[in-house]
């Protein structure tokens, strides 16, 4: 049965076919329902960006990288792990090519961890491997890690980011002891198990 139309493109398309008007409007339909799409990832992705710049996810802390040693916070009698009032340790360490300043760290386990952490000179890694404790320390700023550890243990902490010809050798390490072996510190009293 042959149509009697003398246009072939006014004939009627075989079975089987689609007419060209509704696969345009097929498409017209997934191309408005892909730009919904891509609307609502574009406003989650400002929307979260402008939340996040508000609140930034960690501490925003400067200090002067060319000072820091000579008095306060990180002044060497002041490294290593301090007691706190609420029961919690606080570790202050310093980073500079290519140690870690005490090279050990004593605390308890089962109690909330404070690391503070200051570079002198470039950028360093703070790793703490199987943990969540893992931050780059940038000259200028303080880094700040919390934790808890749940069982006594040695934690070889290396520094992660490449800090000169050195850094292969730039380790320290995290001792974990009983909380009722944990020293009765004062507050103005540090310790590490350092030699």
């Amino acid at each position: 049965m042959a149509d009697n139309v003398p246009n072939p493109l006014r004939r009627r398309p075989p079975d089987g076919i689609v007419p060209v008007n509704e696969v345009t409007r097929s498409e017209d339909r997934w191309f408005t329902i892909m730009l919904a799409m891509l609307g609502v990832m574009m406003a989650i992705i400002v929307v979260t960006g402008a939340l996040q710049a508000l609140h930034p996810p960690s501490n925003v802390e400067t200090i002067d990288p060319t000072t820091l040693h000579l008095g306060g916070e990180f002044a060497q009698s002041n490294l290593g792990t301090a007691a706190e009032p609420d029961g919690s340790v606080t570790v202050r360490m310093v980073a500079l090519q290519y140690s870690f300043v005490p090279i050990c760290a004593r605390v308890p386990a089962d109690t909330p961890v404070k690391f503070r952490i200051s570079s002198t000179d470039v950028i360093h890694g703070f790793l703490l491997p199987n943990t969540n404790v893992n931050t780059m320390v940038v000259p200028g700023y303080v880094a700040e890690v919390r934790t808890t550890f749940s069982r006594p243990g040695v934690y070889n902490m290396p520094c992660n980011e490449y800090c000169g010809y050195g850094h292969h050798g730039m380790w320290a390490r995290v001792e974990v002891v009983p909380r009722n072996q944990f020293p009765h510190l004062s507050p103005i009293e540090r310790t590490s198990c350092a030699k």
